[in-house]
């Protein structure tokens, strides 16, 4: 039989692994990505001799057989990254105070009773949380065997899901009595699941999250590499504008300069805002994707401010959450009381030798005013993006005095930045926000009514990250072999 052609739309993490696994079962797949490179948002940019980021904190399958590794390994050759493990996930600051936040729940029980005693009890509650999470694991693999494990695995955290399934970050924090305790919890994303940052710390504890050096530009290469060796198409600068339908089934895209690419299969990993709205034009559209758009809430986007600081910070955290005297604007309605920095003097590849990339992260909601300024008032666009850059320096210098007068370049990306690369609704930094509302539970991969049509990536799946990229391309494949009546593999 002849191979059926698949098109993917969107070269980030779920196009690029749902590529791989569609090559791997017999399909001839092409990528379009809108950009000149893959990556959507996990991707890096260099300045002069600097590289800046800030998708990936960790990579949760970082280590060798843990939970998630066997399934990047089904889509590129993980033993090629290199890991950095810290002991500690962050440092919190308050004028002269600071607390550790260590990766090891008994070293972090030790260190928050030791700065916190007031909070003793809630310290002691979160310690154990982190602690049953651990075995947790997030993939059940294929086999009866491995499916078996997996729900083995749940039965311990079964009573954590229903005592705390319904707590936010905001509740969390409320617990507290120490301000960097409240802020570490509250900063932010207040109606997050609180489950999400113990999880997080969970993966941590047992060294199954580090951080590849080269960042997410070095880990999409080499996944985007696997994909072309097994023969897929990558084709960059070719955005989409509309998914052609034929009959209820869709047939094809016809890509911004009007070309036409016929398809037997359609799966759209970009974002589902335009996916739905834009290309379908809302003809499609579920009940469910109704309700999302209408009441989920989003993660933010944020402005980013890049530093290339001609100085070694390597005696400095590499991640550090600071009280600020007074508040810093962002924008019109948006304040922060406390600036998060990542300082990479650990990845050697981001700065000349002697020199250290830095990145300060500023959530907002009001991606709308950016946006407006882009395309109305340029001027103001620069003039407040030199604004904020201008306060994050003085912060900036003021924590860290080697810096002084030595930051030879300086990045702002806003949430205009964001959309413009990636077109994600609102600028949204990663989909949906696990909240008690939804849960940990996904969106349908398919729209009622419309055949041979597909979604995977993060608006499929509340949380977001390069695991859900992985985990629903995944899943999408499964269901596109068993609707063409097709045996699936992984390897």
């Amino acid at each position: 039989m002849p191979q059926k052609k698949a098109i993917i739309i969107g070269g980030g993490i779920a196009g690029l692994c749902t590529g791989v696994y569609l090559q791997k079962n017999g399909f001839e797949t092409t990528i379009l990505e809108k950009n000149s490179v893959p990556g959507g948002l996990a991707t890096g940019w260099t300045r002069q001799g600097y590289t800046f980021e800030n998708c990936v904190h960790w990579l949760v399958g970082s280590k060798e057989g843990a939970d998630l590794n066997g399934m990047w390994k089904e889509v590129f050759d993980i033993r090629k990254l290199e890991f950095f493990d810290d002991k500690i996930y962050q440092v919190l600051e308050k004028g002269p105070d600071q607390i550790t936040i260590y990766k090891d729940p008994d070293r972090l029980e030790r260190e928050l009773l030791e700065k916190a005693p007031e909070d003793s009890a809630a310290i002691r509650e979160f310690a154990r949380v982190v602690r049953k999470l651990a075995g947790f694991k997030m993939s059940g693999g294929d086999s009866a065997l491995s499916r078996l494990a997996a729900k083995a695995s749940i039965l311990p955290v079964l009573p954590v899901f229903a005592r705390y399934g319904k707590r936010t970050m905001k509740d969390w924090a409320a617990k507290y009595k120490n301000p960097l305790l409240r802020e570490f919890f509250g900063s932010g994303l207040e109606e997050m699941l609180f489950l999400a940052i113990a999880f997080s710390l969970a993966w941590m504890s047992t060294g199954n999250a580090g951080y590849p050096i080269g960042g997410t530009l070095r880990m999409i290469g080499l996944i985007a590499d696997r994909f072309r060796e097994l023969g897929g198409t990558l084709r960059c600068n070719a955005g989409v504008e509309r998914i052609l339908v034929e009959n209820d089934r869709a047939v094809g895209v016809e890509l911004a300069g009007g070309e036409k690419v016929a398809a037997d299969i359609v799966v759209s990993a970009a974002d589902g805002h335009a996916t739905l709205f834009d290309m379908l034009g809302g003809r499609y559209l579920s009940e469910k994707y109704k309700k999302a758009f209408e009441t989920y809430v989003l993660f933010p986007s944020y402005v980013q401010v890049s530093l290339g600081v001609g100085a070694d910070l390597r005696e400095e955290p590499g991640f550090l959450l600071r009280m600020l005297d007074k508040p810093l604007e962002i924008d019109p309605g948006t304040r922060t009381e406390s600036l998060s920095y990542r300082v990479f003097h650990y990845d050697p590849t981001f700065a000349p030798p002697g020199k250290t990339a830095a990145v300060v992260f500023l959530g907002t909601y009001n991606d709308g005013y950016w946006r407006s300024l882009w395309e109305k008032d340029r001027s103001k666009y620069e003039s407040e993006k030199k604004r904020v850059a201008a306060s994050v320096i003085a912060e900036f210098t003021k924590r860290f005095p080697a810096a002084q007068d030595k930051i030879e370049v300086v990045d702002v990306a806003t949430p205009a930045t964001v959309v413009r690369y990636t077109s994600n609704w609102r600028g949204s930094m990663e989909g949906w926000l696990i909240t008690p509302a939804t849960g940990m539970r996904g969106l349908p991969s398919t729209l009622p009514g419309l055949a041979s049509f597909y979604m995977a990536g993060q608006w499929t799946h509340p949380g977001g990250g390069l695991p859900t990229g992985l985990m629903t391309g995944r899943d999408v494949s499964k269901l596109i072999c068993r609707d063409n009546r097709m045996p699936w593999r992984a390897n």
